[in-house]
């Protein structure tokens, strides 16, 4: 199944500088979202504790919201629905009041004249914690692109290291941008969903650079952008293919899925998005910019192969007994 001729090549190299302004402005955007309106940060990252209350009928949620703001350590309270009319979830963060052990008899305490219900779920997570996931989070990121930066140095060129990483930035700033900006609330679910996006986008990226660096050693141009157009021309059904088939599960899980994994569901759906954007129009044109010489490349590549058979000839040699 293809959606692009493979023998059909595309001019995407002509547009590299207004697809290159799309991205400095998404990617400025993001970065000013985030640092006016900044994260909300779940119970995960800054303590706090999660009840979820199933009742026999519709919760109340305007009563229970009353209930709580009548005592001090839970005014802070957030309460919403949660998948369906009779399940809410009250979030209270560790702010002024330090909550005790006994949260979830405390809830049941104060809500006693709401209804009937039952509490399927407390979890608690002290503000220490929360500090130590969260910087433990940041570290994840990092070593990640460290690994990733690492990896595609010792297969690839530098510049395709240094455009891949600069492409994995680009992605990952911009799901940031977005969470920021629908106020999706970070957790740890957020993270597993962010390094996935990392790693999906590198794939695609890798196998765009792959078929670059083949076709800089097979086509008679010097000219990096036809190489390119070739390159991901050739790539371009595969790539759309992938990330078609992987967006329809994403869809399903954001739209079907319960409210768990709603925030999960939403950054996959951005990142990938916007990694398959940045596989076919963002890390080749960071390469044009850090201006990759194709002859360099390839005297590079012949002179790998010259030592490659000399060592050859003389391990024969050895085997042989001359040596």
């Amino acid at each position: 199944m293809e959606f692009f001729k493979s023998d059909k090549i595309y001019d995407f190299m002509k547009y590299r500088i207004p697809f290159l302004g799309l991205s400095l402005f998404l990617f400025v955007s993001s970065l000013i979202l985030v640092s006016t309106k900044g994260l909300n940060f779940g119970i995960d990252f800054v303590g706090g504790s999660i009840i979820q209350v199933k009742y026999e009928q519709e919760a109340p949620i305007n009563s229970i919201r009353e209930e709580l703001s009548k005592h001090e350590a839970f005014k802070s309270a957030v309460v919403t629905e949660f998948g369906s009319s009779d399940e809410v979830v009250i979030k209270i963060t560790n702010t002024s009041t330090e909550l005790g052990s006994d949260i979830g008899d405390q809830i049941s305490s104060v809500l006693k004249t709401t209804g009937t219900f039952e509490l399927r779920r407390v979890d608690m997570v002290g503000p220490k914690v929360g500090n130590e996931l969260r910087e433990k989070g940041i570290i994840a990121l990092v070593l990640a692109l460290s690994v990733i930066l690492i990896y595609v140095s010792y297969r690839f060129e530098w510049r395709f290291a240094v455009s891949s990483i600069l492409a994995l930035i680009h992605d990952l700033v911009i799901a940031v941008g977005a969470i920021s900006l629908f106020s999706v609330e970070v957790n740890l679910d957020i993270l597993a969903a962010l390094l996935t996006v990392l790693g999906y986008s590198i794939n695609d990226t890798i196998i765009v650079f792959d078929r670059v660096r083949e076709k800089v050693s097979q086509s008679s141009s010097s000219e990096l952008t036809q190489i390119i157009n070739d390159s991901v021309s050739n790539t371009l059904s595969r790539t759309t293919l992938t990330s078609f088939t992987t967006l329809l599960v994403v869809i399903t899980l954001y739209i079907f899925g319960s409210e768990i994994i709603s925030g999960f569901s939403f950054t996959l759906l951005v990142g990938i998005v916007v990694g398959t954007y940045s596989s076919i129009f963002v890390a080749s044109t960071f390469l044009v910019q850090l201006q990759f010489s194709v002859n360099n490349f390839r005297q590079k590549e012949a002179e790998k192969l010259k030592k490659q058979k000399e060592k050859d000839r003389i391990r024969a040699m050895y085997e042989k007994g001359i040596v």
